[in-house]
């Protein structure tokens, strides 16, 4: 099938693009805004609780007690986004992909009213639960954008679109960290404004969105609305003949119908997807343990005890976030494959994590080292940025077909946001307890991520959704088969693609 598509189909259409643009920057975006934007105004905000914690009870608060509010300012954020992302089947399924994102700007529109006006209100508890809202949003938006992306564009544009994706969130990370600058926003008037205007892209998408169409997989496979998903299809690729593309959906559709709509529970329990559930898993958790929203949540403590001035650390900061952007700018057009990409990302940061470690160590008895410190991290940002920053939910949504993908990307999303929550309660504790040794224990998760990437993940670019399923079967021990017959599609009788039939071994 996929060897006889058309060429036509490898355009990028006006109505896709825009598509593409609006999500991303509606959704996205306020993912990679959200995790740096706390950083630049840290001293600020906590001379703020401080202050607040006197007028109230008229006597200072304890630095322990600081501490543990600093860490739950930052780890609401991605224990939110957990809770966002357990919420995407049931939303999924329901209210459609674009539907979902719509409905999702709630939860960036009124945590960005609450943080700007935390100030006036005199409490640092609406900062802390605004976070949790927020990241509701993220955790929202960074399962259901790809999934969305990926059922709108073509399989040889899929990973270049998804990747997007990503884009936008390390361009919402550079505005944050530019914003954040001490004479912009990052000081001790401008901090509340500097959270709130998280409300932005949100509003701009709510406004924009419902002109694009929703995914025409869920429109014809969930909804079994033949016709619309053939004018869908028919307005992104911008030509009339879409027959192909609406054969191959059918072929999806009937190739699950063995296994229905599968919930998290019997997604958990399919022997046939098994192994792509236990890669997720594996992918997912090696992302966010790998160290870097530590770098990003912490980075001016980082750069602090590497040796950095005090007045340089934030325009480092924005050079490293405009690097992560360059890098993903890099892989959107890199033609070596999802595999490679992952796979050298994992090595490239187990190194970096390694060398920042000595670096450390060394950067009292040599004058330079600060720099090498730095570049390690400059190296490590460039490694994330190429593969494991915006791969992981791309390869999770082209792993499972139509009606398990709601599903693996709740349990993805569950793990990626419950590892951020991790990384973000605990680094403080852990910088305070290893020092200079706490990057080696990312640098021993960086390396246990690729090898299990090596040796199970198959590389999935141009394969089309049922193609990568078949790629698991022999690790599985099932087989899809595929029999002769009549498909529903009238355009299509004679064609010899039916009914799929999982069996195992």
């Amino acid at each position: 099938l996929s060897s006889i598509e058309p060429i036509k189909s490898r355009r990028l259409t006006v109505v896709l693009g825009l598509a593409t643009f609006i999500s991303t920057f509606g959704s996205s975006f306020q993912y990679g805004y959200n995790v740096a934007v706390i950083n630049s105004p840290s001293p600020f905000m906590q001379q703020f609780y401080n202050t607040t914690y006197m007028e109230r009870y008229n006597s200072p608060m304890e630095e322990d007690f600081l501490t543990l509010l600093w860490s739950l300012s930052v780890s609401m954020f991605p224990l939110g986004g957990f809770f966002g992302s357990i919420m995407v089947a049931p939303l999924v399924n329901k209210l459609g992909r674009k539907g979902t994102l719509l409905f999702n700007n709630i939860f960036a529109i009124v945590p960005a009213v609450m943080m700007g006006v935390s100030e006036i209100a005199k409490s640092y508890e609406i900062i802390i639960v605004a976070r949790f809202i927020v990241g509701i949003c993220a955790g929202l938006a960074s399962n259901v954008v790809p999934m969305y992306l990926s059922e709108l564009a073509p399989k040889n544009l899929r990973g270049a679109i998804c990747i997007v994706t990503e884009l936008l969130i390390t361009s919402g990370i550079l505005l944050a960290q530019t914003l954040g600058i001490r004479h912009i926003l990052g000081n001790g008037t401008g901090w509340t404004l500097l959270l709130g205007l998280t409300g932005i892209p949100a509003v701009i998408e709510l406004l924009l969105l419902p002109f694009f169409p929703e995914s025409p997989r869920y429109m014809l496979i969930q909804k079994g609305d033949e016709k619309r998903a053939r004018k869908i299809l028919q307005r992104l690729r911008g030509w009339e003949d879409v027959d192909e593309e609406l054969l191959e959906m059918r072929l999806e559709e009937q190739s699950e119908k063995a296994e229905g709509r599968l919930t998290v529970l019997n997604l958990l329990s399919q022997r046939s997807l098994r192994w792509q559930l236990i890669s997720i898993i594996v992918i997912n958790m090696g992302q966010q343990l790998s160290g870097v929203n530590a770098i990003f949540y912490y980075a001016n403590s980082i750069y602090a005890n590497a040796g950095v001035r005090q007045n340089d650390i934030q325009y480092v900061t924005v050079g490293t976030g405009a690097v992560n952007v360059c890098m993903v700018m890099v892989s959107i057009v890199e033609s070596s494959g999802r595999k490679l990409l992952l796979v050298c990302g994992f090595a490239v940061n187990c190194v970096a994590c390694v060398l920042f470690t000595v670096a450390l160590n060394l950067q009292d008895s040599v004058a330079w080292m600060p720099y090498v410190s730095i570049a390690c991290v400059v190296v490590y940002i460039m490694g994330h940025a190429i593969g494991p920053g915006p791969l992981p939910f791309l390869v999770t949504s082209e792993m499972f077909r139509q009606t398990a993908r709601p599903a693996a990307l709740m349990i993805a999303g569950g793990v990626h946001w419950l590892s951020n929550f991790i990384v973000g309660l605990a680094f403080p504790y852990l910088e305070k307890g290893l020092g200079n040794y706490s990057f080696l224990i990312f640098a021993f998760i960086c390396l246990v991520t690729l090898v299990y990437i090596w040796i199970v993940v198959p590389e999935t670019k141009n394969k089309t959704f049922l193609e990568i399923s078949q790629m698991f079967d022999k690790r599985n021990k099932v087989e899809i088969k595929l029999d002769a017959g009549d498909l529903p599609l009238k355009e299509s009788k004679e064609n010899p693609w039916d009914v799929a039939k999982v069996t195992s071994f």
